[in-house]
Formats: structure tokens, C-alpha cells, sequence
């Protein structure tokens, strides 16, 4: 993931086209007409040997003959001709290539390679950035560029939409140009050879002409990289998104079109909730979307107010608020007498606020006052149906009137044609967002409220539930190995177990016998009831086929169960290869909720985990979601939160709620186990007993695999996890201890502290500004870092008087989006310096780029800053003034 030379990509000065001709209606033809027509200023050079000009436009034989180097090519040319030209663009030192030409991975060259991957190796090589193959190609309106071969132009604007379909690109911009939007960029990534989502959403992310992006996708190729993009985006602008294939037979034919793998859509929506951007379903949702979010202001809540001057209008709105899950806004009793003040006697009294049809603009006015300052709404929709004894337009101008003067999120629905034409051109002069029907409106108040909600977690600060937590990784992994030795894929309950109880998830006492007899004796040691199992790997439902016996309660009963259960499997699975069985103590939980944990690995995402309602009817009550690891506490809860069952755990009637931090204690427990262990492949606990006395797992089964041991955590999870092998212990001059380590979301409220006992000289030298304290989103954008594309070494310790961890120091590294060079800040508290502590952070942030391939390190430093330039100066780094700035530069080269 990169966004080296992606400037000439998409701001290029100078254009040529492999494979421009005169041709009528071929894509050479198409493609030099779009450039020249939509008025692209720098050079614009056709290459074909044949012609002496193409479009009125001298042509050029070969790229050997361009009169100067091109900043972007784009090739047109048939699919054997396209390695050779590639190889002409890197010698001639070219940095970016739009490739049109479809059907490469159907040729090869003399070796059998495809040419997809042959060019592919030689522009990775060649510092070649590729976008395609098969592509539409790329349109950047604001500099009149049109390399592609659509025949609708784009309009300028602030939106950017990058589509895999080629298709969707020319429908979109149809649609677009008729409802009169514009566009920053439009990309068509076509087969995602080189340059992918993630590059992209890193440059966009960057651009500041792109107020939001857009995305259709139809799969993802690198889910690190689209993931780890995504977040550090959306932290910005708004994303947001069509994902086709939703159902199973779309998933394939996307699969069949894009040549990638098909990911769970359940998956794909997780990852979108993730990384903090929006999914929406339609195209002209999306757009509606993009207006409503770009106008909106900050939500804090999901209750709406609904004023109206028509029942009617007024309870499609409430029906299909309820049907999209949002809350409506519960009137308090003084709202209703401020309400009965201003309203005629025959108002509806509750929300919706039915106004009544006669509703002038001066009833609009006062009612939308009343209500946008009100504590009990959120947002506010106000709606209009047109009629004889209301004027349409001055209800509108009323509304806006009362808008201004308030900060509440207001949505607008004026129903009707012509009639209202005047109102609706109001609200679009006023940047109010006004919608064709009852169902928008609401629509898009649920976009606010979803998109808010997951701009939040992006921002949350979790607290630490297991901050003591170690578990027992060697124990675990010995069982695994031992599992792999014998060439097993599915792990004995027994064994699964141990993995679990090593990682601290509750098990009940469990152990092996390989015959009926060995049952018996077993169980003598063990408290009555009795649960047996049968252990197979060949049978994943055991009770399915009579391979569970539950409630024995003595020896010999178990003996003779041992026996039946024996018989019973041969007559209905003869084939069935038995190891023995599985004989625990049963946990007696007496109205304990049967739920389900596990983890399965999904082919575009990786590892994800699951949380639901279990039982041995899990698969018909399918009420379950999925979460991608790494979890914190924040991510746990709001897993369980999706589920119908969430409402049971938190308690009706005479049940008693869960407790449910050993519940999300699980859920956290399970997704370091994942991490730590690239060889678990799929795990199921099933069930997990939890009541409000804590869970504990009753059954577990986990399949094993080596095929992501190569890689390990790298390759296997598409948001990279706390990097725990990066901690290291280490002595003050004074002896202190101190924990070195990268930072944690959870250490923000020590990290505020750590900020308020900065020394003001130090806290200008850190911000180049006086500041007290941070607030909460930036304090959150400094703890809640992303570890594949920043570092923050902090030094933490136990307060000596307190016994409280609190933080002594940080090292700050924030890598440029090329990968190979970071800028750096460092400060120390003020009462710790002369410790070592600085040197100390400095080098282990030294060593770290240099493992991570770093090539150059840089600082700004104030003039005044003696001590830092000296300090500096000491590691290898040459200062000099920055021009322009009154900031001097600290430089180093990492070898």
C-alpha cells in the first residue's frame, strides 16, 4: 500500500496514449477525443506508428520517440502488445499508466506466465504504477482531465467515486449529470492489477478538493490495506458505499467478474461498520446520502422529531422509522404545554406534531423553534403536504428562518410536484436537505444515525477489564502442536478445551476415555451428573445422531450409556471413525442463557469472530453477527448488541441480567487467542452458559490448519493487533522500572494525565502551542493509532506513591503514506528528564524503522529548542532551517 507516483496519476502535467488512432468508435479514438474535448491543459501525445496525427494532433511513432516524458500513459493497444510497451514507459522512466486493454490473463508469454502477472512484476520493478487492466479509465474534471473512453463527460465537484465496474461508472455518470452533481475524481479500478482501494482511499483520503468518496465494490483484493486506508479516511470525510454480490448467487457472479474471491456479505458489512464509514444500497441513496452527511452537524442521539401538517405524511414517516430501527422522540409533558401554546386545540399532542393542514409559516416557525431546542430531540424532520389553505413556499422560508438560529440536524419533506417546486429550490439555497418522500427523509436521518455511530467507535475510548490478563500462549500452543503432529484437523473436545482454558475462558471439567469401560472409571473421580460425548472427527453434531447423553449419575449408568451410544452411531453412521468419548462434570445452571462463541476464517477478511444465540437450534434461530479482531471492550459490547438475544441478557421479568464483563472478557479472550495463533482455522463454542453469575463453556471444537503459520498475524487479519512482541522492561538511572510499549486506545485517561504534567515550555515545544489539556477526539486520534501506518513508543510505570500505572514519556512516529520515511516528536515529563528516558525511547523508535524498512526519519524543531537540536545531534540527525518556516529540520538516514 503506497501512494508513490500517484500524483502523476491523477495531477499529471502531460499525457500520452499507446494506442491512439483515427479509427471512429475505437478506444484509441475515444479516449484522445475525450482529452481534447474536456480541455486538458498540458501536452497531450498520441503514439501510433501508422498515423502522422490522430484527432488533429501530431502523433509520435514509439514511446522512444515522445518529445518529452510523459507523466501518465494510457494504453489502448491488443493484449500481446502490452508487456512490450510497459517495458518502453520504465525505461523512458514513466511513473504512472492507465491500462485499458482487457483480457491479459488470457495470453502468455514464452515462459506460460500470464500477461496480467508479467506486467504486473515488470511495473513493481520499474516504479510503474499501473491502473487496470480493463478499466473505464480516470476522470480529474477540476484539470479537464478525461482519459477514458466513456462517452459522458464528468462535472466538476467535490465528490470522488472509484468503481471496480466499468459499467456502473458511465451509469453513474448518466445519473449524475442529470440531478447535476460533480465530481473531484472518478477512477474505474477495473482488475486492481496495481493499484487498489486502498491506495486510492489513501490518496482521496489526502486530497483536499474530495469532500467525500464514494466506493462500489465488488470484492476487495487486499483487505489490510482497504482497511487500514478506510479508518485513516473516515477519521476525515465521509466514505461511503455500494457493495454488490449481497446475496449468494451476486457474491458469485462479482466473484466471476472481478476474479476474486467472495467474502461473507455479513463480513463485508462489519468491516464497513469498522472503519467508520457508511453502507448504503442504492445509487441515488448514495448521493442523498453524501448530501445529507456533508450538510449534517454533529448527532448525538437517534430520537426524531417529526413535525407535519398531514397525519398521513406523518405516520408513513413513523412507520418506516420503526422499520429501519430508529427511535422516536418521546414528547416530555412541558414540551406539550409549551406545544399547546402555540397550536391550534386539535394538534395531534405527540410525535409526530401534527400542525394542522391550514399550517401558515408563522405556526411553522415557532413550532420548529420550539421543538429544535428542545432536550428530547435529536434531529428534527419537517414535513409539508400542499393544500389550498397553506402556501408551500412560505412554509418553507419559515422553516429555514427558525434553522439558522439552531444546531439541530433538520430534514426536510415537502410532498408534491410543481406546487412545492419554489420551497424545495429554498431549501437548496439554504444547504437544507430536503427529500422526494416520507421514506428518504427518514432514510437518510438513519444514514446520520449510522454513520455517527460508527464514526464513534472509530473515536471510543475502552475501558480495561483484563489489563492483567496473560495468558498461558505456550500451553496452548503445545496442545495445537501436539493436535498437528498427529495430523489432525479437528481438535477432541478435551483439547479444545485446554486451548481455551489457557487463554482463561471459564471450561467445565472435562476428560477422555477411549472405551466404555474407561468412561466408568473416569467418572468415579468426578462430580455426578455426568455429560457423555462421543469424540469422532466425523461427526460435527453429535447430538444430531444420538451421541450426547446428559444427567447420569452414576458409574455404571454411565458405563451402560457408554455402551448404548456406541451401538446407536455404528447403525446410523457406520463409518464413523470413533476415538472415544468426551466425560464431563455438567454445569448446572439453572436458567443460563445457551449461547454461541466462535471463530471462522473468511476467504476476503481473514479471521472473524461470532457471538449468538446458541443451542443445538443455532442454525435455525440464525440470530448471530460478527466482529474482526482485534476487540476491546467497546468492540465486544457492541457486538453482543446486534443480536436479538442482547435484550434477554440484560434481564426481563424474574431473570436476572448476565454478567456481562465475563461475557466480553470471553469475546476479548477469544480474539487474542487469534491472534497469537495463526494455525486455528475455525473454533466453536457452543454451548457458552452465561448467566449473572459469569459464563462457562460447555462444548468447544476447533479446527487447526498450517497454512497461515508462514505468514502469521501479517497475513491473517485485515487490521493489524497490538504489536505485544515490541514491550520491553526497562531501569531509570534511579532504578524505576518502566514498561516500554506501544500505546493503547485504553491509555488515554493516564495519557491526559501524563499531558497535564507537561511543563508550558515543554507543551510549546511539543504542539508549537500553549495548550492545558487535549480534548477527547484529539487525545483519541493520538491513543487509538494505527500500527501499519504509525507508532507511539510510551514509557509507563507504577506512580510510586500511588501504585497507579501513569505514562513518563512518548515517542511519536507517523509515516508518510510512500512507507518510507516518518516524521517523529518526542517529549518527556518534565520531572523524569536526566533519567536516560529520552535516549532510550529514541533509539527503540530508531530501531523499530529501521525493522519496518524506514528509510528516513525527520523532526521539526523550534529555534529555541536547544536541548532537543543537541539531543538530536547526538542520534546521527543533521539540522537545518526550514525555508519559509521559522522551524528548523532534524534529518536522519536509517541504514
Amino acid at each position: 500500500m503506497s501512494i508513490k507516483y500517484l500524483k502523476s496519476m491523477f495531477k499529471p502535467s502531460s499525457v500520452a496514449v499507446l494506442g491512439a488512432s483515427n479509427r471512429p468508435g475505437s478506444i484509441g479514438s475515444l479516449i484522445c477525443r475525450n482529452l481534447i474535448q474536456g480541455g486538458f491543459n498540458g501536452p497531450i501525445m498520441p503514439v501510433n506508428p501508422k498515423h502522422e496525427s490522430v484527432g488533429g494532433i501530431f502523433a509520435y511513432p514509439s514511446v522512444e520517440a515522445l518529445p518529452k516524458i510523459p507523466d501518465l500513459a494510457v494504453i489502448c493497444t491488443p493484449p500481446k502488445t502490452v508487456p512490450k510497451l510497459i517495458e518502453k514507459l520504465i525505461q523512458r522512466e514513466v511513473r504512472a499508466a492507465i491500462v485499458i486493454t482487457a483480457g491479459l490473463q488470457l495470453h502468455h508469454d514464452e515462459h506460460g506466465t500470464n500477461l496480467r502477472d508479467v506486467i504486473l512484476n515488470m511495473s513493481r520493478k520499474g516504479g510503474l504504477r499501473l491502473l487496470g487492466p480493463n478499466c473505464l479509465g480516470l476522470l480529474v474534471p477540476s484539470i479537464g482531465l478525461n482519459a477514458s473512453f466513456s462517452h459522458i463527460a464528468a462535472k466538476p465537484g467535490h465528490i470522488a467515486f472509484v468503481s471496480q465496474s466499468g459499467a456502473m461508472c458511465t451509469a453513474v455518470l448518466d445519473w449524475a449529470n442529470g440531478q447535476n452533481i460533480g465530481f473531484s475524481h472518478f477512477i474505474s479500478l477495473g482488475d486492481s492489477l496495481d493499484l487498489d482501494f486502498g491506495d486510492v482511499i489513501d490518496y482521496l483520503g489526502m486530497d483536499s478538493k474530495t469532500k467525500a468518496i464514494l466506493l462500489y465494490i465488488e470484492s476487495i483484493h487486499e483487505r489490510r490495506s482497504f482497511m487500514s486506508a478506510a479508518r485513516a479516511a473516515a477519521r476525515n470525510k465521509p466514505i461511503l458505499v455500494i457493495k454488490s454480490g449481497r446475496a449468494p448467487e451476486g457474491a458469485q457472479a462479482a466473484m466471476s467478474h472481478t476474479g476474486a474471491l467472495a467474502g461473507s456479505d455479513q463480513v463485508f458489512d462489519t468491516a464497513i461498520r469498522r472503519a467508520g464509514m457508511l453502507r448504503v444500497y442504492e445509487i441515488d441513496e448514495l448521493f442523498a446520502a453524501v448530501e445529507t452527511l456533508a450538510r449534517a452537524r454533529p448527532i448525538k442521539g437517534n430520537r426524531l422529531g417529526i413535525v407535519t401538517n398531514g397525519g398521513g405524511i406523518g405516520i408513513i414517516a413513523v412507520d418506516s422509522l420503526m422499520e429501519k430501527g430508529g427511535t422516536l422522540a418521546h414528547l416530555k409533558p412541558e414540551t406539550i404545554q409549551a406545544l399547546d401554546a402555540i397550536l391550534p386545540p386539535t394538534w395531534s399532542r405527540s410525535n409526530p406534531i401534527d400542525i394542522i393542514g391550514d399550517a401558515s409559516g408563522d405556526r411553522y416557525e415557532k413550532t420548529v423553534k420550539l421543538l429544535a431546542g428542545s432536550a428530547e430531540v435529536d434531529a428534527l424532520l419537517v414535513m409539508h403536504a400542499p393544500l389550498a389553505t397553506a402556501d408551500s413556499t412560505e412554509a418553507a422560508l419559515a422553516t429555514i428562518a427558525a434553522a439558522k438560529q439552531f444546531n439541530t440536524n433538520i430534514l426536510t419533506c415537502w410532498v408534491g410536484g410543481t406546487g412545492v417546486a419554489a420551497a424545495k429550490e429554498a431549501f437548496h439555497q439554504a444547504e437544507i436537505p430536503t427529500h422526494e418522500s416520507p421514506e428518504r427523509a427518514v432514510t437518510a436521518f438513519m444514514h446520520m444515525v449510522r454513520y455517527a455511530k460508527n464514526q464513534e467507535m472509530l473515536m471510543e475510548t475502552p475501558p480495561s477489564i483484563l489489563e492483567d490478563f496473560i495468558p498461558a500462549t505456550a500451553t496452548a500452543r503445545l496442545v495445537i502442536e501436539n493436535s498437528l503432529a498427529a495430523d489432525k484437523e479437528v481438535m477432541s473436545e478435551a483439547e479444545s478445551k485446554a486451548v481455551l482454558a489457557a487463554y482463561g475462558i471459564p471450561t467445565v471439567k472435562t476428560h477422555i476415555a477411549k472405551t466404555p469401560e474407561d468412561a466408568c472409571a473416569v467418572s468415579k473421580e468426578m462430580k455426578f451428573p455426568i455429560a457423555l460425548k462421543i469424540l469422532s472427527e466425523d461427526i460435527s453434531h453429535k447430538s444430531d445422531i444420538g451421541g450426547v447423553d446428559l444427567f447420569l449419575d452414576s458409574p455404571q449408568v454411565v458405563q451402560s450409556a457408554a455402551v448404548a451410544m456406541l451401538e446407536t452411531i455404528r447403525k446410523k453412521m457406520p463409518h464413523a471413525r470413533i476415538q472415544g468419548f468426551s466425560v464431563q462434570e455438567m454445569a448446572i445452571r439453572p436458567g443460563a442463557h445457551e449461547l454461541l462463541v466462535g471463530m471462522t476464517t473468511d476467504p476476503i477478511f481473514g479471521p472473524v469472530i461470532m457471538f449468538g444465540q446458541g443451542g443445538t437450534a443455532v442454525e435455525v434461530i440464525n440470530d448471530s453477527a460478527v466482529a474482526l479482531p482485534p476487540l476491546n471492550v467497546n468492540l465486544a459490547r457492541e457486538l453482543i448488541s446486534r443480536t436479538r438475544i442482547y435484550k434477554l441478557l440484560k434481564g426481563y421479568r424474574d431473570r436476572k441480567p448476565i454478567h456481562m464483563d465475563s461475557l466480553c472478557s470471553v469475546l476479548i479472550q477469544l480474539s487474542q487467542l487469534i491472534v497469537d495463533i495463526p494455525e486455528i482455522a475455525e473454533l466453536d463454542i457452543n454451548p457458552l452458559f452465561a448467566d449473572e453469575h459469569g459464563v462457562i463453556a460447555v462444548d468447544a471444537r476447533i479446527r487447526i490448519s498450517t497454512a497461515y503459520r508462514q505468514g502469521g498475524v501479517e497475513q491473517r487479519l485485515a487490521i493489524r493487533p497490538y504489536p505485544k512482541e515490541l514491550e520491553e522492561t526497562w531501569s531509570l538511572k534511579n532504578d524505576r522500572s518502566v514498561l516500554l510499549r506501544p500505546i493503547r486506545p485504553e491509555d488515554e485517561p493516564q495519557h491526559h494525565e501524563f499531558i497535564a504534567k507537561l511543563s508550558p515550555e515543554d507543551l510549546f515545544f511539543r504542539f508549537l502551542s500553549v495548550r492545558k489539556a487535549l480534548p477527547h477526539l484529539e487525545m483519541a486520534r493520538l491513543t487509538q493509532i494505527d500500527y501499519n501506518r504509525e507508532m507511539a513508543f510510551i514509557a509507563s510505570s507504577k506512580n510510586t506513591t500511588t501504585g497507579q500505572k501513569e505514562t513518563l514519556g512518548v515517542n511519536r512516529i507517523f509515516l508518510d503514506l510512500d512507507r518510507d520515511s516518518c516524521e517523529f516528536a518526542i517529549v518527556v515529563r518534565s520531572d523524569i528528564k536526566g533519567q536516560g528516558l529520552g535516549a532510550k525511547l529514541m533509539a527503540k523508535t530508531i530501531d523499530y524503522c529501521r525493522l519496518r524498512g524506514i528509510r528516513v526519519m525527520e523532526g521539526h524543531v523550534d529555534p529555541t529548542n536547544h536541548r532537543m537540536i543537541e539531543f538530536v545531534k547526538g542520534f546521527g540527525f543533521s539540522v537545518r532551517h526550514v525555508k519559509d518556516s521559522d522551524l528548523i529540520l532534524a534529518h536522519k538516514e536509517i541504514g
